[in-house]
């Protein structure tokens, strides 16, 4: 199985786990998200963000990731 579509949390990447981490936290009180804005957070661009989104989203998690929007960047709707 391939970092990209991981079956568990422990599949993968340190990128990936940092982001579902910031995902678990802030999504008890948020439920949309930039991917700019988590960057900013973490220390990563954008556009890592995006790339490593779609492992979380087609994880086998308990953090329910949706692409939602891209107006001024991609917005996800994250229920945990």
């Amino acid at each position: 199985m391939s970092a990209t579509a991981p079956a568990a949390a422990t599949e993968l990447t340190d990128k990936q786990r940092q982001i579902l981490t910031y995902l678990r936290r802030e999504g008890r009180t948020k439920t949309y998200f930039k991917s700019r804005l988590i960057g900013e957070e973490l220390g990563l661009s954008a556009k890592e963000v995006g790339a490593n989104m779609s492992a979380i989203r087609d994880g086998a998690l308990d953090v329910d990731v949706e692409k939602w929007g891209y107006s001024s960047g991609t917005t996800w709707k994250v229920s945990v």
